[in-house]
């Protein structure tokens, strides 16, 4: 029966006893030991071979490289599960068998591997493949999604826009598209239906997406089907999704030249237009808001003022940016100084300002420096622009620690 899960059970791996013992292998199988797999796991997968579940071209680079690295136990463990898994509707099965061992890993890591979980019994297959060769629709299945359809297959043009797509929460875990598809069809022609599966534990993640060929389409599902029983005691809630952009065009996050895998604990977001960004933030600022479990402040972006063209044929400082810690003012002296003779340095946390005596010798070393890796970094060089008006950038910051302070005590801290 399908699952999305990977047993525990352990697997006695095959053993060859003597010439006359050992199985005749496929001509792949000496292409497996050729990849580098392990003798044991290259025997399980060539077994698989002979089913017709699997076939060598059907495994990429991907998963040759997971299972080389995979402990041996592990990877039989999950051979095993794999090939007694329903396959029928895996069109990518060499991903598939990834996040089989994805999902082995997450659960030695949780500690959950001590014991077999109860694995539902998934869809009624039956009800599937009758459903399927009514509509003529497709089901595509990962270990993180069962999607059907997408598009319909006599669909011509875009796909359905903005206010065609519904959410449903609060479904069963028990509950699969054999039952939400012939729910939802009633109010109008599904276009996609995708239910989130929870690969550690085989059962849905409680919400799926339903989108319909039309807005009339969707809107009637939500009329229909929002706080339907579906099984006793147990209410659907059924929305139209609405897209969360609110008009943003970009997100600028700056990382740690220390550690690119952490942030410097501030972004900036750029809105279409001022309104935009006015509902974006007072969406955010009306309540406290927690991101990986730490509060965040919403405010908005100081303005700059840009010089003009004329000012800034004058400057002969660089502004260097994304520097290590270690990275002290003596290094950068020694990697800037041969373009010139240099006033003075100043290091700032990750940046600094590099002070020539010369426009035309900041020019070339910007030119020939920005992009270079620097303590396998690259740094990035740009002409600093002159300090601004001392009382405006004061008052400036007074304005923004007022605002700062009212919205810290608005969220009593």
């Amino acid at each position: 029966m399908a699952t999305n899960g990977v047993s525990e059970t352990q697997v006695k791996p095959e053993v060859d006893t003597g010439a006359g013992d050992a199985p005749e292998r496929t001509p792949d199988h000496a292409k497996l030991l050729e990849n580098g797999l392990n003798v044991k796991i290259a025997n399980k997968l060539d077994d698989i071979f002979k089913t017709g579940k699997l076939t060598f071209e059907d495994l990429d680079g991907r998963a040759f490289e997971a299972l080389k690295e995979f402990p041996t136990d592990g990877a039989l463990a999950v051979l095993a599960q794999f090939v007694d898994s329903n396959l029928d509707h895996v069109s990518n099965k060499s991903a598939y068998l990834c996040g089989m061992m994805k999902t082995y890993r997450q659960k030695q890591k949780s500690s959950t591997t001590s014991a077999t979980p109860n694995i539902p019994k998934g869809p009624d297959e039956e009800k599937i493949k009758a459903i399927l060769e009514r509509t003529g629709y497709s089901l595509d299945v990962t270990t993180g999604q069962r999607k059907y359809g997408g598009p319909p297959p006599d669909w011509e043009g875009a796909e359905p826009g903005p206010g065609c797509e519904v959410f449903c929460g609060k479904i069963p875990k028990e509950v699969f598209e054999d039952e939400l598809i012939l729910l939802f069809e009633k109010s109008g022609k599904i276009y996609d239906l995708r239910l989130m599966m929870d690969p550690m534990t085989g059962t849905n993640r409680g919400y799926a997406f339903i989108t319909y060929t039309t807005k009339e389409e969707a809107e009637q599902a939500h009329k229909d089907l929002d706080n339907y029983e579906i099984k006793p005691g147990r209410k659907l809630k059924v929305n139209i999704s609405v897209p969360n952009l609110l008009g943003l065009s970009n997100a600028i996050i700056y990382s740690s030249p220390d550690d690119k895998r952490k942030n410097r604990g501030f972004c900036f977001l750029e809105y279409e237009s001022h309104k935009a960004a006015s509902v974006a933030k007072k969406k955010l600022g009306s309540r406290p808001i927690r991101v990986w479990n730490c509060d965040i402040i919403v405010d908005w972006a100081d303005p700059q003022e840009e010089p003009d063209s004329e000012t800034m044929a004058k400057v002969k400082v660089l502004y260097v940016r994304n520097l290590k810690s270690d990275f002290n003012e003596e290094k950068i002296k020694e990697l800037f100084e041969p373009f010139g003779p240099i006033l003075r340095i100043k290091k700032l946390k990750d940046y600094a300002f590099v002070h020539f005596e010369e426009r035309e010798h900041a020019v070339n070393a910007m030119n020939e420096l920005n992009g270079k890796e620097v303590n396998g970094v690259p740094i990035e060089i740009s002409l600093a622009k002159p300090p601004s008006d001392k009382k405006k950038k004061e008052e400036m910051l007074r304005a923004r620690e007022k605002r700062m302070m009212v919205m810290l005590q608005q969220r009593g801290q």
